[in-house]
């Protein structure tokens, strides 16, 4: 692919077509609207009934602690204002690059001079015996917690199949609706991804004291039903047979990238762009969890956060390009503060420094590497953790402040002050 696609010049009279009205769409929109660059013409078409929300609140929505209305990231008002026509409700179909036009549901073509595809991502659900049955869902919009929230009047037992931060979300969502739940994670410890050994721990134990079942280290392999039609069980890898209502699955995502894919755009596991965002067609430019750069996938929140400050300038005729830079996960989870950054597992030769006080669940690992840090967990008190990540981005040398560099920034700012 190229890098460039197209000499930067001004689209303001331009029509632009954006394919998804989720939380990166909805962050674009609002870093345009303030530019008087920016295109005066711009539809949003988006799947679902109701403009953006919040996804990162579907827990809490879940589990009965908000309303809808205050996951909204904009009513249909602020649309008329900012003159943006958002199509609620409308799934597009198809995409005629030859045309420049896309073709909804209802056979309707949309013309247009720039379009951007922001489709997100999909539960990735798996093809196991039973999975037909009814009461199998994901976790990933309103629908899918109005179905959870259904289906939980009807049962007391609900197996969750991923132990990472959406699949917890989802469990203590249930749990907080009165109901038993079990999960289901085949790596030994909780969000394996961004946590160390001790740190899940940590975690493990405070939610099996709030009342989470944890079954660490297994599989499912099939669900069963006792009328054929909706799911009563799920099967394990060890034999175990859980007795559940209601299975959720939030073991992964996949990106929706069917639209671009099947119009041609290029891509493996979702639409391949350039550093400017483009396409394999100059015409089309694709945002967040359904495109792909430098053989890299999106699913936090930073990286999309710096696609969409690219894109907008470049819709505005700016000239900024995007590239892939180290970035820190901060999470929050069921009420337990996360942030973790840089590499998991030491290599030979690394200095690990570790911290728990148990009493207060605070616990951090840091990971030097020729005295310079290359990667930190945080649980429980995270405020130093920006200054940490900072340190590690600059690569800096933290040899004077050895001694009390994992007790937090304060001590370890005197010292490295001291030693200039």
């Amino acid at each position: 692919m190229t890098t460039d696609h197209d000499t930067i010049r001004p689209i303001a009279t331009r029509r632009v077509l954006i394919v998804g009205n989720g939380m990166a769409t909805q962050r674009l929109l609002e870093g345009l609207v303030s530019r008087s660059e920016r295109p005066q013409d711009i539809h949003v078409f988006g799947d679902e009934a109701s403009p953006a929300y919040n996804r990162i609140l579907l827990s809490p929505l879940l589990a009965g602690e908000i309303g809808e209305q205050e996951i909204t990231l904009r009513d249909r008002e602020w649309f008329e204002a900012h003159n943006i026509t958002l199509h609620c409700g409308r799934r597009i179909r198809f995409i005629d690059r030859l045309r420049r036009q896309i073709i909804d549901d209802r056979g309707t073509r949309h013309d247009y001079d720039r379009l951007i595809i922001a489709t997100g991502s999909r539960a990735r659900l798996f093809d196991l015996p039973g999975a037909e049955l009814g009461g199998i869902h994901g976790f990933r919009t309103t629908e899918d917690v109005a179905s959870l929230m259904a289906a939980g009047d009807h049962t007391r037992r609900a197996v969750v199949i991923g132990g990472g931060l959406l699949g917890l979300e989802a469990a203590e969502g249930l749990r907080k609706r009165g109901l038993e739940v079990t999960v289901v994670h085949r790596s030994m410890h909780l969000m394996n991804r961004q946590l160390d050994a001790r740190a899940a721990e940590l975690l493990a134990n405070e939610l099996q004291g709030r009342g989470l079942t944890l079954r660490l280290g297994r599989c499912p392999v099939g669900y069963d039903s006792a009328d054929g039609t909706h799911v009563s069980g799920v099967m394990l890898d060890d034999g175990e047979h859980l007795a559940a209502g209601l299975v959720v699955v939030a073991a992964g995502i996949v990106p929706n990238a069917e639209l671009g894919l099947d119009a041609g755009l290029e891509g493996r596991r979702a639409i391949r762009v350039d550093n400017t965002l483009t396409t394999s067609d100059r015409h089309i430019m694709a945002l967040g969890e359904c495109c792909e750069f430098e053989h890299t996938t999106f699913g936090l929140v930073d990286p999309i956060w710096a696609q969409v400050e690219v894109l907008a300038d470049r819709l505005c005729g700016g000239d900024h390009r995007y590239a892939l830079t180290p970035c820190a996960t901060r999470l929050k989870v069921s009420g337990v503060e996360l942030y973790a950054f840089g590499t998991l597992t030491p290599e030979p030769g690394d200095e690990v420094l570790r911290y728990l006080d148990a009493g207060h669940g605070d616990y951090r690992r840091l990971i030097l590497r020729n005295n310079r840090l290359v990667g930190a967990v945080l649980y429980g008190d995270t405020r130093d953790g920006p200054w940490y990540f900072r340190q590690s981005v600059d690569q800096n040398d933290l040899t004077s402040c050895r001694d009390t560099l994992i007790f937090g920034a304060t001590d370890a700012i005197q010292q490295l002050e001291e030693a200039a």
